[in-house]
């Protein structure tokens, strides 16, 4: 009997190892949420990982059309057509928990974090190298506060009370997105993947026996790293002003704006969080670089399970107390 068990085991061994060595890695990248999207996953058969990886992209472009501001048809921008309309938009209950979500970190950052910021937003063209005038920005102002979105719980409804007021949910949906098509290949068995949107990157696993060395970029020197993260089974959200920007009159105009003077926002030139759940990674990357390094900080020290690599608007690096150069 003890002989045969060990057969048996010999046997299961030999199963896994040729497995194994069947597995590769299988890859695919993509424009959706209008960013670069790349899905990477770990699996033994072509097809069944060119399915898994469709089945990705499938997610982040369901996201893209529930929640994208230059799509007439998307929920959100039913929501905007409607604002001060004091009967509101019916939406899912998907999109309706994702602004509570949105709404909560407004409230813990005192409104640094503020989807209602696309009042002003929408009129920044990083194309034409265009922005709001002086003498156009104080009613746009005035539509800037997350006080404006009513939400009716009992009927899933919202409501823009001013209406100026446009939301754009730039600063959660693409680390909601990636959390979500993340998860949808875990449930799938996959054990080893990346989801990655533009600076939004769920990690399953680990990369087969090391851990993912994610570079943080050099904002100022494109190919060059400021810091190297080892991760495993974690999300990672970088907030940069190099993506997205023109200069004018020496001055750099980013798509990161400060609700409270919509403007783009000073201080730093980028934040990566990283933690367990990319929504939250994407957002405290936005407030962060808002909030600025002394305070975005003190936000990321009181999160035990989220850390954060800053870099200065002088090139200086700064980290959040779990990290405190660790990075290497």
């Amino acid at each position: 009997m003890r002989g045969r068990v060990v057969s048996i085991w010999v046997s299961v061994c030999i199963v896994l190892l040729s497995q194994s060595i069947r597995a590769e890695w299988f890859s695919r990248d993509g424009t959706v949420m209008g960013t670069t999207a790349r899905v990477e996953i770990w699996t033994v058969d072509s097809a069944q990982a060119q399915s898994l990886i469709e089945l990705a992209f499938k997610e982040l472009r369901r996201i893209d059309q529930l929640l994208s501001p230059y799509r007439p048809a998307s929920e959100l921008s039913q929501v905007n057509q409607s604002a001060g309309d004091s009967a509101g938009v019916q939406i899912s209950p998907e999109f309706f928990h994702l602004l509570q979500r949105a709404l909560a970190f407004s409230v813990e950052t005192t409104g640094r974090f503020d989807i209602t910021f696309a009042s002003v937003g929408h009129r920044y063209n990083f194309r034409d190298k265009t922005r709001p005038t002086v003498e156009e920005m104080p009613p746009l102002l005035d539509a800037i506060d997350y006080r404006h979105v009513q939400l009716l719980t009992a009927s899933s409804q919202v409501i823009l009370r001013h209406p100026k007021t446009r939301i754009d949910l730039g600063g959660i949906a693409k680390g909601y997105a990636v959390e979500r098509a993340a998860s949808l290949l875990r449930r799938q068995g996959v054990q080893h993947a990346q989801v990655t949107a533009g600076g939004d990157t769920r990690f399953i696993g680990d990369r087969r026996g090391r851990p993912w060395r994610v570079g943080i970029r050099d904002p100022r020197q494109e190919g060059a790293t400021v810091a190297v993260l080892p991760l495993v089974d974690e999300a990672m959200s970088t907030s940069g002003d190099y993506e997205r920007f023109f200069i004018e009159d020496g001055q750099r105009y980013h798509h990161i704006i400060n609700p409270k003077t919509g403007l783009s926002a000073t201080g730093v030139q980028s934040v990566t969080v990283i933690g367990p759940d990319a929504t939250v990674t994407d957002a405290l990357s936005t407030s962060v670089f808002v909030m600025g390094i002394d305070q975005g900080l003190r936000l990321i020290n009181n999160r035990s399970d989220y850390e954060a690599v800053v870099v200065g608007h002088t090139g200086g690096l700064f980290f959040s107390n779990g990290l405190s150069k660790q990075t290497d």
